[in-house]
């Protein structure tokens, strides 16, 4: 039987020496992760705190100073996990004398694709990206999100069962980056396989069924999104219509933050008692409840609070 974990990292650590001095900067620290079948992975964490490292490492651009990583199994950089992947760099080259068609072209060659088959697949995955009306326009003449999109569809052509993408994002406009969630939630429906990076954290939150979130290269924080997100109202917001400067001192003393907005006090609490509490002194006093409104602790938040 076909096992479901597609990447699996095991204490995959990194160590650079800095030119001259020689001291040792570890850039990773014995992280641990796994990723299945099907699933659409979030790599998470501030600059400088080891993700693109970490993705160097699981393609092979790089050695680890100890550790492992599999891909189906088989040992990274091995040419047997390596042809199970399609990579796109956070910035991609691509040869700027070539056009989108004949780059897309060469790396499905360097995939072992050839003939009639490579130049549908080809046609067609440009089609996807969103760039067929440039097909055949030199590289050097293309925009940033439109490189981005030719590094995208290189990474596809050969259709992959793991997808490695170093903020694939970047560089686009909304609509582009519209284009490319879709692309993603495509490809786990078809059960293939998505480790993503990146600093947009809505979208991360909109597409990933789970996250690992790296803070000076450790893994802080690691899980699924309901996990993470959905354990119920961590906090309420009240807002009260204009309320006496003793009763709007007494809240304060209890809320977690408060807001003035006019006349009106925003007050921002957490845990049911103490939303029973300023809602009955609010009434008792005759003054108005403008609204209640429930807020549930967003991966933004966890982000914030973990990773910096």
């Amino acid at each position: 039987m076909t096992s479901s974990v597609v990447l699996e990292v095991d204490r995959l650590a990194k160590t650079f020496r800095k030119p001259f001095s020689g001291k040792k900067v570890e850039a990773v620290r014995g992280i641990s992760l796994k990723v299945t079948r099907g699933q659409i992975f979030g790599f998470l964490g501030p600059n400088g705190a080891g993700k693109t490292t970490t993705i160097k490492m699981l393609t092979g651009l790089i050695a680890p100073t100890s550790g492992r990583a599999t891909i189906l199994g088989k040992d990274v950089p091995s040419p047997e996990a390596m042809g199970s992947v399609g990579f796109l760099p956070e910035n991609p080259y691509v040869y700027p004398y070539l056009t989108p068609r004949e780059f897309v072209s060469l790396c499905g060659r360097l995939n072992g694709m050839g003939g009639s088959g490579l130049k549908k697949a080809v046609e067609a995955v440009i089609e996807r990206v969103g760039i067929a009306y440039a097909i055949d326009r030199p590289v050097r003449n293309l925009s940033k999100g439109m490189l981005q999109r030719t590094g995208l569809a290189a990474a596809l052509v050969h259709d992959p069962e793991l997808l490695i993408l170093d903020e694939p994002m970047s560089g686009l406009d909304p609509v582009g980056r519209k284009e490319v969630r879709d692309l993603i939630v495509e490809e786990a429906n078809a059960k293939k396989t998505v480790f993503f990076s990146s600093h947009i954290l809505s979208d991360v939150e909109m597409l990933c069924d789970a996250v690992c979130i790296l803070r000076k290269g450790e893994v802080v924080v690691s899980g699924t999104i309901s996990e993470l997100v959905d354990k119920g109202v961590r906090r309420s917001e009240i807002t009260l219509s204009a309320p006496p400067e003793d009763l709007a001192a007494e809240i304060e003393k209890v809320a977690e933050r408060t807001q003035r907005v006019g006349k009106a006090l925003v007050v921002e609490v957490q845990g049911d008692d103490v939303i029973k509490r300023v809602l009955e002194r609010a009434l008792a006093a005759g003054v108005r409840i403008e609204a209640v409104t429930p807020k549930r602790e967003t991966l933004e938040d966890i982000f914030v609070r973990k990773a910096l």
